[in-house]
């Protein structure tokens, strides 16, 4: 019981960083040959984690409970530099198909919202949007019993390709997209969004009322101004393309919520593009599952309680020579910010009435923050991981924001509270 006790409140206890994070993002030098927990500074946008006194001296053990492996013949390259190596975007959009699996490229899905996107263009007034399709299931439009083909509010329901879409970094689903009303959801909508460029910013309409309920943002109301992107130097801003004119649309009628994860776990599952990904992903989520279950983390993806760990399968997103790669999004305002007051000092120990009530502090704060309205902070995606990372992953990378192996599996992402991007 003890054991099991320990292990819990160590998942839950966060730690801080020495690392120097204040380096720009147009000057990063290459990775270092050494391990990173040698370096007396970080080279990347997220700190490593450490075998000092910072951080659990396992944390560099890959997990010795797992029984999940890959195939005996799993092969891939080990041998490409990542860090820094991936086209940069602005906004990524999670298109729900309620699919494992696609056609090998998306933009061929017939009648789909993905396709409508490739054919209207990603280059957007904030930057370059990249494209998902998502396992996310697909809304019964026919449950409310309305007939096919019926006008309502001056819409066509029921268009074939008709789903819902997250928003990334804006952490905000957008229902009812259409293949038909793309120009004006990008135009109107992506377009007038943070991105992963700008700081995080607060929208007064996600607040919670006094009464603890959140305002009603629909159609009515024009979508906000996106927060000012700051200048970006040519290393900074990479690929990523401006449009000189400012598109036409400027409000939109769709109706929005917050998706309710305090955590999103990508994983790529896209078998027709590299069967790795197909065999990977239900692996990887059945392990990250295993971890998370015991700290009440687990979210399916039917599951919308707030908070917790959402873990989702999505379409190609570049490297699959480097399987697995898994995307983790951070929210802000979902770590673990507060600390009891009557903490103990390192080594100390504590009788099991003491940690039981600890465990509980820290979980009511990990759902208290996890409940608030949040855009994501941070991306932070990895290559080349194994069943046996996941434990360290969940501990480390998706709660605290480090890496634990960033020389070898970091390719980049974006830091908005420092302001700092990895392309």
């Amino acid at each position: 019981m003890k054991s099991v006790i320990q292990r819990t409140r160590a998942f839950l206890t966060p730690s801080t960083s020495s690392t120097n994070l204040s380096k720009s993002s147009s000057a990063q030098p290459s990775p270092p040959s050494t391990p990173a927990s040698s370096l007396p500074s970080s080279p990347y946008i997220f700190p490593p984690v450490s075998s000092d006194s910072t951080d659990d001296p396992n944390c560099l053990h890959d997990c010795s409970t797992c029984t999940i492996h890959y195939p005996s013949k799993w092969s891939i390259n080990e041998s490409d530099a990542l860090y820094g190596h991936i086209r940069g975007w602005a906004t990524h959009l999670l298109v729900a198909t309620g699919r494992t699996d696609w056609v090998r490229d998306i933009a061929d899905e017939k009648g789909s919202v993905m396709r409508a996107v490739g054919k209207h263009g990603t280059d957007l007034e904030n930057g370059r949007c990249m494209v998902s399709a998502c396992n996310m299931p697909v809304p019964d439009y026919d449950c409310h019993g309305r007939r096919d083909g019926e006008i309502i509010g001056n819409r066509l329901k029921n268009e074939q390709g008709q789903t819902e879409v997250l928003v990334l970094p804006k952490w905000e689903i957008v229902e009812d997209v259409r293949p038909s009303g793309v120009a004006e959801f990008m135009e109107g909508y992506v377009a007038r969004q943070a991105s992963s460029m700008s700081p995080i910013s607060v929208d007064p309409s996600s607040k919670p009322t006094k009464d603890g309920e959140e305002h009603d943002r629909t159609a009515q109301n024009p979508s906000p101004q996106p927060p000012s992107i700051p200048s970006l130097s040519p290393t900074a801003a990479g690929s990523l393309s401006f449009p000189s004119q400012v598109q036409q649309y400027r409000t939109t009628n769709f109706k929005t919520r917050p998706c309710p994860h305090a955590y999103l776990i990508l994983l790529g599952s896209q078998k027709p593009r590299d069967a790795r990904c197909g065999q990977s992903a239900p692996l990887l989520r059945r392990e990250f599952e295993r971890h998370l279950r015991p700290l009440g983390l687990y979210r399916d993806i039917h599951d919308e309680r707030p908070g917790g760990v959402g873990i989702y399968f999505i379409s190609h997103v570049g490297g699959h020579k480097y399987s697995a790669n898994v995307m983790v999004y951070r929210r802000s305002g979902s770590e673990l910010e507060e600390k009891d007051d009557n903490s103990m000092t390192a080594g100390e120990e504590m009788d099991e009435e003491t940690s039981l009530a600890r465990n509980r502090t820290d979980r009511a704060v990990i759902e208290k923050n996890a409940a608030s309205t949040g855009e994501a902070m941070q991306c932070i995606w990895l290559a080349r991981v194994r069943p046996e990372d996941c434990e360290a992953i969940i501990k480390y990378t998706v709660l605290q924001g480090k890496v634990v192996k960033p020389e070898r599996q970091l390719r980049g992402g974006f830091d908005r509270t420092k302001g700092l991007t990895s392309w």
